[in-house]
């Protein structure tokens, strides 16, 4: 027998974060981009801290709700519904992802100086890894880390370090072994913000900084252009091992991209919920728009992609919580996730008609930050090339394609 049932416990915990998201942060919305970020923010923490509903994934001696794979990502389907929710309970990214790598990698030092006050909601950290000369390609990064004595001095440029503006940390990737093997030849470091010969040039316009206003600043906070000129960090700031920095990387990137299909579940529910309510109360041509054959069949796919996005994600935190490899599976999602989330999101500005395409309501907004989906944590071509790989050498070694198929199921 397979079991789709939830424990009462992580059913009881969903309906409180909904509640809460309901009550105290969604209706703080429409305070962003007006009022200063941080003093929202503030408020929302404290009475999140107040619920005890802080840190989800966090195990409890650290200060957080020691939540399994399972229940985070029930949690994680609500916390979605408002760009506001993450940032309330501290599990907003880039800082999620990061926390989670210095939990199981940074050594008993690193956790007391730099995760605790993360934990706690004091500092702010950031990912540097990817490059303009790299792109997707993390092994062709550029920036170096040359050993001189005991500390390592950097040097390169980064790009697109999503909220290095705002951050006291940065997780930052270095080449530190060209000749050892390729995906061995780089190293991670933490570096304590400000610091001596980094530089942000410039918070990188974007899309959606364009159509949600609201969006640039301090909310975000922007992704970062940075130049690194002889930045020294002490030999003791290496997370991990030496040489090991490809293999923290995408550590920390697999958790980022699930629960990017996390909250785009939710918010395509959010964004099909308000298609619904306007084909039931707009009325066209004399008949109510819902009547309309063509409306539901719009309707009906959106409900279909969410039905197999849902069983996605629930699959991948399941394989995560039995300690299972979940790479394969995580990029077929992350390739389905960001187009579900376009489709749904463009579906309910369509049937919300001219009015979908204002900033009247939040749709135009989601359908800029939708797109940024098909390339944040690898854009779509990468992971479809690495299923596409998979599928041969699955057949090579089995001659069956389907264990690159979700054959494991059954």
């Amino acid at each position: 027998m397979i079991d789709f049932s939830l424990p009462d416990s992580v059913r009881e915990l969903r309906g409180r974060v909904a509640e809460f998201i309901d009550r105290e942060v969604i209706p703080h919305e429409g305070r962003v981009g007006k009022e200063p970020f941080a003093g929202i923010v503030a408020e929302l923490q404290t009475r999140a801290k107040e619920a005890g509903l802080w840190c989800p994934f966090i195990p409890v001696e650290w200060g957080g709700m020691g939540q399994g794979h399972v229940a985070n990502a029930v949690i994680q389907l609500e916390v979605g519904r408002s760009s506001l929710a993450g940032w309330a309970m501290n599990c907003m990214g880039p800082q999620d992802a990061t926390m989670l790598t210095l939990l199981e990698l940074g050594t008993e030092d690193q956790k007391q100086q730099y995760l605790k006050p993360l934990i706690d909601g004091d500092k702010r950290i950031c990912f540097a890894m990817t490059e303009r000369s790299a792109g997707a390609d993390a092994t062709g990064m550029q920036t170096t880390a040359v050993l001189d004595g005991d500390h390592w001095v950097i040097n390169g440029e980064k790009w697109f370090t999503s909220g290095a503006s705002r951050s006291d940390y940065m997780l930052l990737m270095a080449k530190t072994d060209p000749d050892a093997p390729r995906h061995e030849q780089f190293t991670t470091f933490l570096v304590e913000l400000p610091a001596e010969g980094l530089t942000i040039v410039r918070d990188v316009p974007t899309l959606h900084d364009t159509v949600d206003p609201g969006y640039q600043g301090e909310y975000v906070t922007g992704h970062a252009e940075i130049t690194l000129t002889d930045v020294r960090v002490p030999v003791e700031n290496i997370v991990g091992e030496r040489g090991g920095g490809f293999a923290s990387g995408q550590h920390r990137l697999g958790y980022g991209r699930i629960r990017h299909g996390m909250w785009s579940i939710a918010r395509a529910q959010r964004a099909l919920d308000m298609a619904a309510e306007r084909a039931l109360s707009r009325n066209t041509f004399g008949r109510p728009l819902a009547d309309r054959q063509g409306i539901q069949w719009m309707l009906a796919d959106c409900a279909r992609d969410l039905y197999i996005a849902r069983l996605m994600v629930m699959h991948i935190a399941y394989r995560m919580e039995s300690g299972l490899d979940i790479s394969n599976e995580n990029s077929i999602a992350k390739n389905f996730m960001a187009d579900m989330l376009s489709n749904v999101v463009d579906t309910s500005l369509q049937i919300h008609g001219s009015l979908g395409y204002t900033m009247d309501t939040p749709l135009a907004a989601w359908y800029a930050e939708a797109r940024m989906q098909h390339l944040v944590d690898g854009p779509d071509e990468v992971h479809r090339w690495r299923v596409g790989r998979n599928v041969l050498s699955s057949y090579e070694k089995h001659g069956s394609t389907a264990l690159a198929a979700g054959g494991d199921l059954v």
